[in-house]
């Protein structure tokens, strides 16, 4: 049994890496093929009655640690820079204002025509509002450094905000001022307490001459994130300002001197860290959609009202993110709003959900759907990038 084991474990590795590097040209993020597959995996198993133990308590785990690499990855391709300074005031601002934007729609539709709760509606409101960084985040390849930034700081942002908004929402019972002001009180607390965790790391990244360093390193990130989790804190800030910190280590230099840390050496064990964080988060990643996949009840994906549900969603998501993008932001439409692909943010912040706070129209299937549909607009984005791309050398050569 441990030899199946190690092979099952090994093909799906090669698997997901054969679709990492697929997508590039067949532009189907890979996310969705490991999705698909894991539902193949689970029709052969039926069909062959092969025992496959249940291992679906670990889902949640595999994707908070997916959630953790994934944005620590993504920041850790940021420079901050006083040119950039309006790009990441674009993207927060859009990232916020549209995720307030798709709560409130979507929650003033349930109150008023299903007369559902308040709460309980803006709770199941707020997974579907996320743009999800696992997703997006890997699948900017084909676009402009530019565009890319964007998509990294919208997506990094509206994760972080998303999980803000809905421990806000979810662990909020008191007055609305109080709430709010504990909630800028403890977001403040958590950045300042961010910065100087960055830097101590970044210090003890330098100065440790032990082979297992990397490890260490991810350990302490990750136990920090799962303490203030714990307490409810904005835990992912600090997987996202530890990421700015190492990739922005120029900005050190005004605070450290040189007899700290001798940046030149620094830059090298920046490499190296990126390169294993890199590879880990690919597994991680790999394994959580396959078994996302694994799990996903057929008939619920079949069901017609789980599908017409999830095309009215899915079409007022890409509405109100194109009036946006037009009246607010002034953006051209293509290809920045196809990237808004809902996953495994959307998947964790949804299964944390009491099952007494649930909305009936409002399921797994509807879910999963809304997932499929955004990744499939974005791949279609992908697409017109490559064919403005294909024309724009078409037109270079024919001059």
């Amino acid at each position: 049994m441990t030899y199946y084991i190690l092979i099952a474990f090994c093909l799906i590795i090669i698997l997901a890496y054969f679709f990492d590097i697929t997508a590039k040209y067949s532009k189907i993020p890979g996310v969705l093929m490991l999705i698909l597959t894991g539902i193949g995996i689970n029709h052969l198993a039926d069909y062959f009655g092969l025992f496959i133990p249940e291992i679906n308590k670990i889902l949640p785990v595999m994707g908070t640690l997916g959630l953790i690499l994934i944005v620590l990855e993504g920041s850790m391709d940021l420079t901050i820079s006083r040119n950039k300074t309006r790009l990441i005031a674009v993207s927060l601002f859009s990232s916020v204002s549209l995720m307030l934007l798709i709560v409130f729609f979507f929650t003033g539709m349930a109150v008023y025509y299903l007369d559902c709760d308040f709460k309980n509606a803006m709770l199941n409101m707020i997974p579907i509002a996320v743009i999800s960084s696992a997703v997006a985040i890997p699948s900017t390849g084909s676009l402009s450094a530019h565009d890319r930034e964007f998509v990294i700081y919208e997506s990094s942002l509206s994760d972080i905000m998303g999980i803000l908004f809905f421990n806000f929402v979810y662990f909020n019972g008191g007055a609305p001022v109080t709430g709010v002001l504990t909630f800028f009180m403890e977001l403040l607390a958590m950045l300042i307490f961010s910065v100087i965790f960055s830097i101590g790391l970044s210090i003890l990244l330098h100065k440790i001459n032990h082979h297992v360093k990397y490890i260490i390193i991810m350990t302490a990130i990750i136990l920090v994130y799962a303490v203030a989790n714990l307490f409810h804190l904005p835990s992912l800030l600090v997987v996202l300002i530890f990421g700015l910190t190492m990739n922005n280590h120029i900005l050190l230099q005004n605070i450290l001197p040189a007899q700290i840390i001798n940046f030149r050496e620094f830059n090298a064990d920046l490499n190296s860290f990126k390169s294993v964080l890199a590879e880990l988060t690919f597994i991680i990643r790999s394994f959580f959609f396959i078994l996302f996949g694994y799990y996903t009840s057929i008939p619920d994906l079949m069901n017609l009202k789980n599908i017409f549900i999830a095309l009215i969603i899915t079409a007022s998501i890409f509405i109100l993110r194109a009036l946006f993008f037009k009246m607010v932001l002034r953006l051209p439409l293509s290809p920045l709003v196809y990237f808004a692909p809902r996953g495994l943010i959307t998947i964790l912040l949804f299964l944390s959900i009491p099952a007494t706070m649930m909305m009936p129209l409002i399921n797994v299937g509807v879910i999963t759907l809304v997932i499929f549909i955004t990744i499939l607009m974005m791949t279609f984005g992908n697409v017109l990038v490559q064919k403005t791309i294909t024309f724009a050398k078409t037109d270079i050569l024919k001059k």
